[in-house]
């Protein structure tokens, strides 16, 4: 009977699943991209980390450490990394970079990737370096140019393409220069106050339990503040990166899927309104209540079975495009093989999700008796107070907090992304449910009868507000959304470089150069518009308890990583424009003798539990200093100055050793060139930070980003899209018989074109609008909550979304009408008897 009723309406319920398709098709493209992942970072994990072992830490290793590492047998490599300016004396280009210093045979795994091949190896035989490529590029820079790195002068060996672990953004952020370590001294950068990060790379013999050797690295390494690596924690680390990623990108899949569900569920409900009287008849003729709802169960299984397939395999095609979009991010080679286990995944989910959200309007089958032959109102079917109708309820909540739950692996998440879906579909049901009513309470008799019937249509039986509202709204939400938070960020760094805020800073300077740096930059007609010293220190400890205390006692709530940071901190007698006094008062000179007044910035505070008025000890290279918390500070710390952890007052770190920081700003890119310039011949071991290269940078990175989460939310929009052309073509059969009147009564084809125009051009403008509140809305809570942000924003692109969605609505509803518009009503009627 099932395969039998289905005969005539094959087409409309391949049209009803359609909805789930590009859902499930998301979904398998990301499992079986996550399954792929798993297998190559295992094949590929050596590579990753270019070696068996790696040590590092930011300080020169202690005692113990070096005898430990000494200690190891096998092959040893050892890197020194920095940050430093670079000039290219051919074309005059300087750019603050990561410089490494290498020493040794690594990589032991992979290789440096070069142009040409050999410069991996040759450049370690002299005073040559490896540049990045695109940093080449970008400076118009040539294989045996020169490149200058603070005194010493290097001969350029070849063009870095990719080395152990390195991605395009990371690249993209700090391009990195390798130079041999013999070279490093004649650099002169190593000076007191240089950041330098130590990295020590093992080759291992074979047959050595890395187990074993891991433990005793780990009670080493911890006691010194240094961290260890090995192929098997950068594979769990990596994994468990890529784990998020994909988890974030399952989400977004699964927005897609739910949107999908609520086109199956609208889909079915309008197909068993129109199934009424078939199932009545069949009961007057005997069938009982459940065989009639497994008739339409069984028909919803076998085409979501169908429609679930067709996901698959179109998300298994998808698939191959994945690690195109996302290269950038991935340090190894994704492959795309075929995931059979994705395969199946998203052909079971595909049925269970059309089998679920189809019980709602499938249920009311059972309460469709004879009698509905002589009454066909489906409103006196739906039983509102019927316990299995609230049951579907509970079982769809479940299964998406279930869903959530295996994405995000935390209960709270799962429940908090639910609550935020259902609350979305509340507003996008109650801006509907609100329209119907006031649709109806707006139609006048004085208007026009074209407005009256399209107005009219929006509350008449078998509407499609509710449906259209929900799909197009959550779709237009999710994107604008996306649209809001990149311009949030992008519009936060330019408006730290707008006006005659500083826009370059300076950073190294040596007390012996304060003043010959402040002298040049004015000499280049630069403002010098602050210079702010830095000392570097560690954290002893916080109201008496060291680290091993922290360590011991959890009821303490001091993280024991504070005791291990090395903090850079300032002195002075005020605070900047990007700080605020929450608790407390600042202080701003020190008097001799006593304990240190300092303010510390608020998650500072509470990372290591103190509030005002209690107890810190800090160590200055070997001093400690005796302090106590004055006031508790609020940072802004989106905005591009000096900002710091923590601040000492005027007067108690002066004698301490330091170096400097200088702000000022530079009024265009020319200026900006001729100053770097200047600076780095002058003073080779100063380091630039340019925000005009920072923003374009942070552009670059937030349109990648863009760019991949545009090609994850571009299923949810299809989706919608595949909704709002289903769902108005459902409402194609259901006004035939209105439109066939009207015809019949005269109605031209004009004013019926007219009436279907106004009716989807206010459901498009209303879902639309209603999606666009609520991305407007959402974005500023996260500015405002998580970004702590002023909000300010374009809406160009949001204005352009919303005319482009409510012309798509109006186009795809009028198609629908031509079929019948252009041909005579008795042949649609016989078509459709």
């Amino acid at each position: 009977m099932a395969w039998r009723d289905s005969r005539r309406n094959r087409a409309r319920l391949l049209l009803f699943i359609s909805s789930i398709i590009f859902g499930i098709a998301a979904l398998v493209a990301i499992y079986s991209f996550k399954y792929n992942i798993q297998n190559d970072v295992d094949e590929q994990a050596a590579t990753l980390i270019g070696a068996d072992l790696t040590v590092n830490g930011n300080k020169q290793p202690d005692k113990t450490l070096q005898k430990f590492l000494d200690s190891l047998s096998g092959d040893r490599s050892e890197e020194r990394a920095f940050v430093s300016m670079v000039y290219f004396p051919r074309t005059n280009g300087t750019r603050l970079t990561q410089v490494k210093a290498l020493q040794g045979n690594f990589p032991y795994y992979g290789s440096l990737e070069t142009m040409p091949v050999s410069a991996g190896k040759s450049f370690k035989t002299g005073q040559y370096a490896l540049v990045d490529k695109t940093l080449m590029l970008q400076f118009n820079v040539k294989v045996n140019d020169t490149v200058r790195i603070g005194n010493a002068a290097f001969v350029i060996a070849g063009a870095l393409d990719k080395a152990p672990g390195q991605t395009g953004i990371s690249s993209g952020v700090a391009p990195v220069v390798y130079i041999p370590m013999q070279y490093m001294q004649q650099t002169g950068l190593m000076q007191k106050g240089s950041r330098i990060n130590y990295s020590y790379y093992f080759k291992v013999p074979a047959g050595t339990n890395m187990d074993k050797l891991s433990k005793r690295i780990e009670a080493v390494t911890e006691k010194a503040d240094f961290n260890y690596d090995t192929i098997a924690t950068r594979k769990e680390n990596t994994g468990r990166s890529f784990g998020d990623l994909s988890r974030f990108l399952s989400l977004v899949g699964f927005i897609a899927l739910l949107l999908g569900c609520v086109g199956v569920a609208s889909a079915i409900n309008i197909y068993i309104r129109e199934k009424i009287a078939s199932i009545a008849i069949m009961r007057c003729m005997g069938v009982k209540s459940s065989e009639a709802f497994l008739i339409y169960l069984i028909q919803i299984l076998g085409i979501g079975l169908i429609g679930s397939i067709a996901g698959a395999l179109l998300g298994s095609a998808i698939q191959r495009l994945l690690p195109m979009v996302l290269k950038d991010f991935l340090p190894v080679e994704i492959s795309t093989n075929i995931s059979w286990l994705a395969v199946g995944e998203g052909i079971g989910l595909g049925v269970v999700i059309s089998i679920l959200f189809a019980l709602l309007p499938l249920i009311n089958i059972r309460n469709i008796s004879p009698l509905n032959t002589l009454r066909m109102s489906f409103d006196e079917v739906i039983t509102r107070r019927d316990p299995l109708r609230w049951l579907v309820y509970l079982l769809v909540l479940l299964f998406v907090v279930a869903f959530s739950y295996l994405q995000l692996n935390d209960w709270m998440g799962a429940v908090v992304f639910t609550i935020s879906i259902v609350i979305a579909f509340l507003i996008l049901n109650a801006i509907a449910w609100l329209l119907i009513r006031f649709t109806r309470l707006l139609v006048m008799n004085s208007w026009s009868y074209i407005w009256r019937q399209g107005f009219a249509n929006l509350y008449r039986p078998n509407n499609q507000t509710i449906i259209l509202t929900v799909s197009i709204g959550l779709s237009t939400a999710f994107i604008c959304t996306l649209f809001l938070i990149q311009q949030l960020l992008i519009s936060q760094v330019s408006l730290s470089s707008s006006g005659n805020q500083s826009n370059m800073i300076l950073f190294d300077i040596q007390t012996s150069q304060k003043e010959a740096i402040a002298e040049l930059t004015k000499k280049e007609g630069l403002p010098v518009l602050s210079q702010v010293p830095i000392i570097t220190m560690r954290l002893d400890k916080v109201n008496g308890h060291t680290v091993a205390e922290a360590k011991k006692d959890s009821n303490l709530h001091i993280s024991p990583r504070a005791f291990s940071y090395e903090y850079r901190v300032t002195y002075r007698d005020s605070l900047t424009s990007s700080e605020q006094v929450t608790s407390g008062e600042f202080i701003g000179k020190a008097e001799r003798g006593k304990d240190i007044p300092v303010s510390a910035e608020e998650r500072f505070a509470k990372r290591i539990n103190v509030k005002v008025g209690d107890k810190l000890v800090f160590n200055v290279q070997g001093v400690q200093m005796p302090a106590y918390v004055s006031s508790i500070r609020k940072v802004n710390w989106n905005k591009i100055s000096t900002n710091f952890q923590v601040v000492f007052p005027a007067g108690a770190l002066e004698d301490a050793p330091q170096f400097n920081v200088l702000l000022t700003h530079v009024p265009s890119e020319k200026v900006s060139a001729k100053y770097q310039q200047a600076v780095v011949q002058r003073f080779p071991n100063i380091s630039m930070i340019d925000l005009g290269l920072v923003l374009t940078v942070l552009d670059e990175l937030l349109d990648k980003i863009g760019y991949v989460i545009k090609f994850m939310s571009g299923f949810s929009i299809i989706t919608g899209i595949i909704v709002l052309i289903s769902s108005v073509r459902i409402s194609k059969y259901q006004r035939i018989q209105e439109s066939v009147l009207l015809r019949t009564l005269g109605a031209s084809r004009r004013q019926i074109f007219s009436i279907t125009a106004l009716e989807y051009l206010f459901l498009g403008a209303l879902s639309a609008l209603t999606g666009v509140i609520i991305a407007i809305a959402s974005s500023w809570l996260l500015a405002r909550y998580s970004f702590d942000m002023p909000y300010k924003v374009n809406f160009m692109p949001v204005a352009i979304i919303f005319s482009a969605i409510t012309l798509l609505t109006v186009i795809i509803g009028l198609l629908n009408s031509r079929g019948i518009l252009n041909k005579p009503p008795l042949e649609i009627l016989r078509a459709n008897a």
